[in-house]
This record gives C-alpha cells, structure tokens and sequence, in this order.
C-alpha cells in the first residue's frame, strides 16, 4: 500500500491502486497511535442523518468503536489507547476521530451503547467509596462469616477476600422481621436518627442498608432510607430490597454492599460523560450494557451499577451468538483476547448461558468461593489475566508465569515505546514473528522489537534461556492458561469443549486463537472480519432488557400459585415501564420467565426455564420435567421420586433486538487486489524453529480464497496465527474460517 498524507490522517488506497473515491475500501491512519478504518459496503459517504448508531468498549489498554450507518449499511471503527485517569477521554477522543473521517458531526448519531470495566476495576483494585453496613442486630459480622466454607480445605494459610465495608463501620439495629414478613420488632426512628449522625461524623459516603428478610417485607428498610434522604441527603445509600431482593443473607449483603462501594464512581463517571456527549453536539439516546446482555437507561445503570460489573465481556458473547446464529453456527465457544484479560463463553442454539451468581476478586484465579458474590444477572463466562499487556515473571518457586496484572495502556509493554520495561504477552508475539512492528494498527503505532527483545532477554538470563526461548515460553503458558480455563468453563456446564468451534475476537484473541484450539482439539477457528474491535457488534444486536427476581420458597405441590403468578405481574409492570421509558416500543416488549428449583434438601439450585402461560398445579409435571432435563444434563444424574422445591423466580422483560445487517461485511473485499503481502519469518512450534511463511492482507481476500498453512493473515486491529497444514477458507460474511488437522 502506498501512503498519501491527507491533513491529519494518512488515506491509504488498495495495492491495487484504484482512485480512493471508486474504491469499496479506505483506511486512514492517525499519527499519533489512534487509528480509524472505514468500508463502505455499497459505496458513497456516511449518511449524515439521525440513523447513525454507535457501539464504544472501554478496555484495560484500548477503547473501541464501531458506528454503523444503518441507511448505507456502512460501518466505520475506531480504535484509540484507553485513558486510564479519565476514561471518557478516550471515549470522546474515539468519536472525534470517527467523525473527522467520517465528515459527520456527534448530532449526526442517534444512540451510542456504552460498556465499561469501571465497575469490575473499582471492585478488584479498591478504589471505591468510603462504605458503611446497617444490618439487623446480630448481623453485623456476616461479610465475614460468609458461608462458612473453605474453598480449600488443605490450605492452612487460607486467603479470603477483605469486605468492602470494614467491621468498624458495620452497625447494627435493634429490629427484627420474620422469614414470613410479619414484625416482631418495630424499628426505632430515634435509633435511626442517632445512626444518621455518627455516620455523618464518620464522613461515610455510602452506606448499604440489609436488614434480615428484607427480601419479604421491605419497609424497614425503606424507612431507613427514607430517613438518610431527609437527614443526609448527599450520602449515597442502597437498600438491598431494592438492589437484590432474594434469599440468602451473605449473597445479598455482598452485593448491596458493592453496588453502593462503586455508586458514587460510577455515577460520576457517567454523568461526565453524558455531559461531555451533550457538549460535543450529542443530543440521541445513550445506553449502558449490563452484564446479562440488556440494555439499560443511564438512570438505570447508577442506581444499579453492579449489574455493569460484566458489561464489556457480555457485549463479547452477544457479538459471537450473533454471528453464530446468522452464519449457521450456534454452537460455538467464544473466545475474546484484549489488551488485559482474555473471556470464554459457550454459545449454544439459544444464545450464551445465564446465571444469577458471580464472583469478584478471587484471591485464586481457578477457586470459586475465593472471591466475594455479587447475586446479578450475568452471561455465564470465564474470565482470567492473560491479555496482550499481561506481565511475566518468576514466581516464588522458580518458575515462569504470565499475569493477571496487565501493565495496561499505560505504560504498555516495552514494545510500545512508551516507558514500560517489563516483558509482556506482546513483546513475546513480537519476537517470535507473529506481529509485523511496522504493521501494528495499520501502521499507525510502530513497535520497538529491540525494546521487546531486551525486555525478554532479562528475563530469559534469569531462567538460563534465550530470547527465542522465552518468548516461546511465555506464549505457550498463556495458551495454556486460557484452554484450561475453556476446559473448565465447559465442564462446569456438562460440556465438551471439543465440540465446539472457536469464535476468536479481540486485539489479541486472533494470534492465540490457534494455539488454543490446538491444545482444546476443537474442530475449527473462526475470525470476525474487524476482529479487533468484535465485542462492539455486541453493542449493537443487544436489546433494551432488565432482570427481576422475587423469592418465594416451597415445595412444587404446596405453593401458592396464584401468588406466584401476581408477583410475575408485577415484575412485568416494573420492567415494562422501565424498557418503554428507555424507548421501547410497548407492543414488542417480551418476558422470560425461569424459576431456581433444587431437590428438597439440597443446599443450592438450578435455573430452570418455565414453560409458556400461566402456571398452576396443572402445570407441575412440566415443572418437574424441565428441571429434571436441566438436571440431567449438568449431573449426568436425577433423583428421581425425591420432591422438588423452588426458591426464587425470575422474569426478564426486554424490547426487541435491534437488526444489525453484518452480511454487507461480506461485501468488504477488494476486486482484484493481490491478497499476499509478502512473507515473513515466524516462529512454527511444530518445526522447532523459525520458517518463512507468506502473509495475507485480510482485507483483499475474497470468498474465492483457499490456502494451506502456516500463514499470517493481517488487519489493522488484529493478526491472525496459523499453523501448519490448517485448511484457510472465507465465509458469506468475510470471517476467516480455519479447520483444524484431524491430528491436531
């Protein structure tokens, strides 16, 4: 490709040299390491009308942008460095450079969806706000008793998680409501009162109230909270009948406890950037991705931002299911690499799995029970620190080991020439020949090697390694780490992971994707076209949805069903208003509605889907028969005879799912554009050394192409690995399809 400097950006035409305004494809490149790529799909410029809509993904080293013009089918992405001190510059300096390609305006765009990692990094570094706990009399200590169970019985120097809010700032109530919601004692609005003062005097800035049994009678609470908005007004305060009303006294006071640790952040953090939107010229809809996949109001999402605390890995397993779903593969295993952790995700013919518990801050990495619950509705992933900026090191025996902690986009890894001198994941991929230094984002960011080399070389004489050895060696772990952390995540849903393809996205996901197929023996691996930028397609297919919860417990042949059915209708109320206040048409508003259901006895359930209509003792056959099949397939076992109990019921009442029209990626390639770049030397763990293989530019093949690895196949967020004797092949919807060697 030849360069041509166009004012700030350099507009790049095609090696095959067509005029840049006849040409399907043109790329631009801005000079300072932010870097944008436009494709028209059927020609012409953006059209600059109120149909603009825009998907942006703040990462732990980049920030991510797709805008798709839903007139012309033309989709323009952005890809810029994070800014950790203020994330919503990278957010405004993304949409700037969008707009400046793309001769539109912010006024011009109708809805921007937003996803965060604000909440999951306030939780896991601290950074939260000054928390106090209002608990029952006798409750006080319950952050700390947990459950009572040892994640590792042989452990000794077991480590748990330190509560959000410390013993001394943890105060009880004398007062006492039952399990079946009658009161035994009244709360005292004197005790309240004095309560509200020590607080003040402690300078609390946010308090979480969880009283026992909340869940069933809730005015205790509320009469607390009532007295704060009087007395206290600036001080931000939860109630956990609002936040998560359902059983279980730890589960609830964690996550109570959390949603108001990270509130006040993150309703400055979005009102920043609300009001930085509105300054630019915005003045559409803004929505918040929650980590079940929905779309929530802004609103929504400060009073509630522990349902964000997955936001930006749920728009990952969107993305994949969509693509699944529209290019005949539903069953698929998504894959997302970025520049700090690396998420798995089934998918199957109904999308990506749900639950109602998630786990924040794991002192161990593979331990459930080692981090602190937060009960949220949230897409069923596995997330661990192996991303392209994750650090290695020797550890305490010796040893070489790779993350969790990133260094981020700031410094970066040594390669990025910005001050860090640790080796990371992408110096290692630099080294061994898998990233092209003049190629990294296009060209717009140029990687030092001999930094990466050097970085790596430390760290190689203290192991009695070479460089090459090294950086082998740190790929490979970090291949590792991630299929077992698949393995796991399949397993723990009675599945194989060798039945399900790869779906690999993320800045990084593409070089590695192979490499972990290979150890999972999964059949084949497929690539995204915009790869690097693949969870902001999720953005965009989400539909406005909220999750509600009510917990009423009893076994099936004793409950109360038309009590069950009322409060069914309630929650459908609540979230209908809540969905068409956020835009939704009333008429497409839909409901799901499952139930959490375990055999008598048993100390935790499973969610089981219930059937259509309403439900009644008629219906209890088909209860029992949904939950002995979900039962079945996680267990391999039922119980069958032993009675069965619900314990909470759930609906989730969403709008339709927007249409996003991804077969124009189809449309992308150049005609008679020579698709190899040229050849490079890489190193090949099946030869044992370094071999020159050719280079593919992604943008020129077509679905004509078929090749036979190993080869590299480059775009301007991401560069496809593949490896030795992999059928290459590109489907209807431009994604690089590679099948596996049956020996693999």
């Amino acid at each position: 490709m030849q360069g041509e400097l166009h004012g700030p950006h350099f507009l790049l035409t095609p090696c095959c040299q067509l005029p840049a305004a006849c040409c399907p494809l043109m790329i631009a490149y801005h000079p300072y390491h932010d870097s944008i790529i436009s494709f028209p799909i059927e020609g012409g410029n953006v059209t600059q009308q109120a149909n603009l809509r825009a998907g942006i993904d703040i990462g732990g080293t980049f920030t991510d942008m797709l805008l798709f013009d839903e007139a012309s089918g033309t989709f323009t992405i952005g890809k810029t460095l994070t800014t950790p001190g203020e994330p919503s510059e990278g957010v405004m300096n993304a949409i700037r450079e969008v707009n400046a390609l793309t001769s539109t305006a912010p006024s011009d765009i109708a809805q921007i969806v937003h996803g965060t990692t604000l909440v999951t990094n306030a939780l896991i570094e601290r950074k939260g706000a000054r928390t106090a706990l209002i608990t029952t009399k006798g409750f006080r200590d319950a952050l700390e008793i947990a459950r009572e169970h040892r994640y590792d019985l042989y452990d000794l120097m077991i480590e748990l998680p330190e509560p959000l809010a410390p013993r001394e700032l943890r105060f009880e109530l004398d007062e006492r409501v039952l399990s079946d919601g009658s009161v035994l004692k009244a709360i005292d609005d004197g005790e309240i009162r004095a309560l509200v003062d020590r607080l003040k005097a402690e300078e609390i800035e946010a308090v979480a109230v969880c009283l026992i049994h909340s869940y069933v009678n809730p005015d205790h609470e509320r009469q607390i909270g009532a007295a704060f908005a009087d007395l206290a007004p600036d001080m931000t305060v939860s109630l956990s009948s609002d936040v998560v009303p359902e059983i279980r006294e730890y589960e609830r006071t964690s996550t109570t406890v959390a949603n108001v640790y990270v509130r006040p952040l993150t309703e400055r953090y979005l009102q920043n950037l609300v009001e930085a939107f509105a300054a630019a010229g915005f003045d559409g809809s803004v929505f918040i991705m929650l980590s079940s996949g929905g779309l929530s109001s802004v609103e929504a999402a400060q009073r509630y931002p522990i349902r964000l605390v997955e936001s930006g890995p749920a728009a990952g397993a969107l993305a994949a299911a969509h693509m699944g779903k529209i290019s005949g593969r539903p069953r698929l295993l998504s894959f997302d690499m970025g520049g700090t952790t690396a998420k798995c995700c089934l998918i199957d013919e109904t999308g990506p799995t749900h639950s109602a518990d998630f786990e924040v801050g794991r002192v161990y990495r593979f331990k459930q029970g080692s981090g602190f619950p937060v009960s949220v509705p949230v897409i069923e992933l596995i997330e661990i620190g192996a991303g392209g900026g994750s650090i290695a090191r020797i550890d305490n025996l010796g040893l070489l080991k790779v993350g969790p902690d990133s260094s981020g986009a700031d410094p970066g890894p040594a390669c990025y020439g910005r001050g860090g001198t640790q080796p990371t994941v992408t110096d290692a991929d630099l080294v061994l020949g898998y990233l092209d230094p003049d190629h990294f984002l296009g060209g717009a960011m140029q990687l030092d090697v001999e930094a990466a080399r050097t970085a790596i070389g430390n760290l190689g004489s203290q192991l009695g390694m070479t460089v090459e050895q090294t950086a082998w060696g740190i790929h490979q772990i970090v291949n590792e780490q991630m299929a077992s952390a698949a393995r796991i995540h399949a397993i723990e849903r009675g599945e194989d992971a060798r039945l399900y393809p790869m779906f690999a996205f993320g800045g990084a996901g593409p070089v590695h994707a192979y490499g972990v197929a290979e150890i999972l023996r999964s059949p084949e691996v497929i690539v995204p076209f915009g790869a690097g930028v693949g969870s902001t397609i999720g953005f965009l297919v989400a539909p406005i949805a909220f999750d509600f919860v009510r917990t009423v417990v009893g076994r099936l042949e004793s409950l109360d069903w038309s009590d069950i059915e009322r409060k069914f209708a309630e929650m459908m109320a609540e979230g209908t208003d809540m969905v068409v206040a956020a835009g939704a048409d009333p008429a497409q508003v839909t409901a799901q509605r499952s139930a959490e259901m375990r055999y008598v006895g048993q100390g935790h359930q499973v969610r089981v889907d219930l059937p259509d209509g309403e439900l009644s003792a008629a219906t209890i056959p088909a209860l029992i028969e949904a939950f002995e099949r979900t039962y079945q397939r996680l267990y391999g076992r039922v119980a069958e005879g032993n009675p069965i109990e619900a314990i909470n019921w759930r609906v989730i009442v969403s709008a339709a799912a927007p249409d996003l029209a991804l077969e124009s990626f189809g449309k992308h390639a150049v005609d008679g554009a020579n698709p190899l770049r040229g050849e490079r030397r890489v190193y090949i763990p099946a030869m044992g050394d370094y071999e020159t293989v050719p280079v593919y530019d992604r943008y020129a093949l077509d679905r004509t192409f078929r090749a036979t690895g190993p080869m590299i196949i480059e775009e301007r967020e991401s560069t496809i690995v593949v490896g030795p004797g992999a059928a290459v092949s590109v489907d209807a919807f431009a994604s690089i399809v590679i099948e596996l060697p049956q020996s693999a």
